[in-house]
């Protein structure tokens, strides 16, 4: 348990900041999983707005730290690929 008063004010911030962090990281699923209903549905036009619309929720992510870049960068190439199979 913490003692010091710098180390229990570490605990409040670190508890204010992951709930920042996953509200952050829930958006970017959200508007992951509008594209993939838009491909499952296979709409195109609706799958590619989705992923315009999600290309800079995930760039956000990886700016505020809650996403690593080269995770964000796989799940954008991988979406992007789907869209494009799309006929």
């Amino acid at each position: 348990m913490a003692n010091t008063p710098q180390a229990k004010k570490r605990i409040r911030r670190n508890q204010r900041r992951a709930e920042v962090n996953g509200n952050r990281v829930g958006r970017i699923r959200t508007f992951v999983k509008r594209v993939e209903a838009a491909l499952a549905a296979g709409d195109k036009t609706a799958a590619s707005a989705a992923l315009a619309e999600a290309q800079p929720e995930m760039a956000r992510g990886v700016a505020r730290g809650v996403l690593h870049r080269n995770t964000a960068s796989r799940k954008f190439s991988r979406l992007t690929k789907r869209v494009a199979a799309l006929a």
